[in-house]
Parts: structure tokens; sequence; C-alpha cells
């Protein structure tokens, strides 16, 4: 793909109306709880998994898949968390698989696949699918949050191949001390548009109005440890790792001990993942010249629609890779990418997309959230 593609990129990454943040109203209908940060992989209990039910058009059956086997299912719920739905009535499965049925009459949620679909040339983004039968729908706001369905349950087995995030205080040394002794720990994050909390319920205003994954990091933190933890937020939507050079300079005017830098999404648009190394190298180089103790979790992004005939995702896990070489003590990996790669065997986009292309739902915005504290608190 080449770089003049960028821009097409870039207008597709956040309703440039919403600003990220909630009004107090919005904010009181969402409590934290641990088990919202409870990392998906572990335990046998998985809080909240998003499924977008396809609904067959025959015979109005409708089905969706989960990440793991059921065992039991504790709730199915509508996105806004307002609707409980009826084992029996509303949806069935068959224990120790991962398959939900929704059959016709229910009150769940259905979609037909055309409702995913826009025709050619008919959205103000050019969203064309890869097998060329039109337009990828695109949703501005919390579209695919409302077409969802919340599923908790517990697993008959977990079978997790990647490799989980550790906490390692040799890895990011002091920042897991001063969170321990309850020192001030300022945070910057610095990113895209994933990272400025678009298709967040939060950030777009509908219920349950869940923050974005960098306030449930915050807020995971200090519950853990102290109120005394700040995280400044300079990710500005369409921007890749050139500019995240460029912002060097404001994100030590914060005086960080810890940067989080999540970038990716619009890189793959023309940028190769030698230069996407070198960019965040640079970053890293141009904070401790400034900084000499900062230390940095280095985000790989995770994956967009791979329908999208525009987005590159070969590139992908080379930036993860090349995250990956920069890491030494004083700079850590969050995987994102690989979570991304198995969901999608597991998986439809759609069960996981907050937009459509390239943002997270709720779902995914808290993966994000236990990816990145599983780095941070120590679970034992």
């Amino acid at each position: 793909m080449k770089i003049k593609l960028l821009p097409i990129v870039i207008l597709l990454v956040c309703n440039p109306f919403r600003t990220g943040e909630t009004s107090a109203e919005e904010t009181s209908t969402w409590k934290y709880t641990p088990a919202a940060l409870q990392p998906f992989w572990v335990g046998d209990r998985i809080e909240g998994e998003s499924v977008l039910f396809v609904r067959d058009a025959k015979t109005g059956e409708a089905r969706g898949s989960l990440l793991f086997p059921i065992a039991e299912i504790e709730s199915v719920k509508s996105s806004s968390g307002e609707i409980t739905y009826r084992e029996g009535t509303d949806y069935h499965f068959k224990p120790g698989t991962r398959e939900i049925v929704v059959p016709a009459g229910s009150r769940i949620v259905t979609t037909l696949p055309e409702e995913l679909r826009r025709p050619a040339k008919s959205q103000r983004h050019q969203l064309t699918h890869r097998d060329g039968n039109g337009e990828i729908l695109f949703g501005a706001t919390l579209e695919y949050h409302q077409m969802q369905t919340l599923v908790t349950y517990k697993a008959s087995e977990k079978n997790w191949p990647v490799a989980a995030p550790k906490f390692d205080p040799a890895a990011l040394p002091t920042t897991i001390g001063k969170l321990r002794d309850e020192k001030p720990l300022s945070i910057v994050l610095l990113g895209d548009s994933i990272s400025t909390g678009c298709n967040a319920s939060g950030w777009g205003g509908g219920a349950p109005f869940q923050p974005a994954y960098q306030d449930l990091l915050l807020q995971h933190l200090k519950t853990h440890y102290s109120p005394n933890i700040t995280l400044t937020n300079l990710s500005i939507g369409g921007k890749a790792t050139p500019w995240g050079v460029s912002m060097i300079d404001e994100v030590a005017s914060h005086k960080p001990d810890l940067v989080i830098i999540a970038f990716g999404m619009n890189d793959s648009a023309g940028i190769s993942a030698e230069n996407y190394g070198k960019n965040t190298a640079e970053m890293i180089a141009k904070t401790r010249a400034q900084l000499p103790e900062a230390e940095f979790i280095l985000v790989a992004t995770m994956l967009g629609n791979r329908d999208w005939i525009r987005l590159n995702h070969d590139v992908f896990p080379q930036y993860r890779d090349t995250l990956a070489s920069l890491c030494e003590p004083g700079v850590a990996l969050a995987d994102m990418t690989s979570v991304w790669e198995e969901f999608f065997k597991r998986k439809k986009d759609a069960d996981l997309t907050g937009n459509g292309v390239n943002h997270p739902n709720d779902f995914g915005h808290r993966v994000y959230a236990q990816v990145l504290s599983a780095l941070l608190v120590d679970s034992k």
C-alpha cells in the first residue's frame, strides 16, 4: 500500500464531534469492579464478552461464537446492560461448545449479513470489502455497540496459546517501585485514535458508559496501589509514529515516570516495519535524553477488519516483532497484536469492533486495559 493512502486511514479514526469526555451523569452509571479488569485468560470466568449475532434470513435463527467452550452461562445481556435475556426463550447452547443460538422471535438483537454492508461509494468513507461486494458498514459512534450482546460465562476449558503478559518488577523497576511504595507516579500516553478512547461506550455517550482503556487502567492502578497516580493523554486521532517523534518535548514537559507508546494502525498505510521501529526507538531515546529514568510500555496494536481492502494486515506482526526487539529493562511490550490474531481465529471482526474497521468496542478496550494491567499489577 502506498503512503498516499494514509489520509484515507486518518479520516476514519474518530468522529470529530466526540471529545472523549463524558458528563458526570454519564459516568455515574459506570462502576469500577475488579472483575472487569480480570484478565480473560485467567481463571474460568469471562465477563461481558461481546458477540454480534448474525441472522439467517430464511430461518430467522442467529448464531454467534465465544472465545472458549461453555461450561455454564451466568448472563446474556444487551450491550447497555439494561436487558437480561432468558435461556431457553431468547437463546440456547450446548455445553462444551462455543456457539450460542438465538431463535427467531428472541428479544436479542440480531443482524442480517447485508446490514453490515453498504453499496459502493455510498458512505463518507470508502470501505471497499475485500470480496468486492460493496462496502463495510462504518459506525462513527455506537452503531456496532448497539448490535452487540454481552455474555458472561464460565469456560469448560481455557486453551489460550498466546503468551500471557507477566508482572515482572525487573522489567519496569522504577514504575513498579513507585507503585509499591505509593509514591507519586506520572504516566503519559501517546498514540492514535484508539488511545483517545474512540468507540468505547463512555466516549460515545451511551450506556453503560464504560471508559476507554487508559481510564480503566488508571482506575485499576489507583485501586491496587494509591490515588497518587496521574495519566496525561496526548493521543490524537489519525496520528502515526512520525508525529510521535515530534511530540517528545511535550511528553517530557509532563515529567513522566512511564510513557505508553501506542501506534501502528495508521502507520500501516505506508510505513515499513524498519521505519516504524526507528521512529519508536527515536521516541525512547529523545525522551531519555531529557528524562534518563523514564520507562516505557510499547503497545503492539490490535488488528483492524480483515475484510477492509485498504488495510495492510501483513505489517502488524512485523511491527510487533520490531517492538519486541526494543525491549530491555525499562522497556516492556503490551502485545495486543497476538491477542487479536487469536481472537480472529475464534470470532468475527463484527464481534469485537467498535466502528467496523479499526477501533475496539467496550470488550476490546477492557482487553487493552487487562493486558497493560498485567504488566503493572501483581495478581498473585
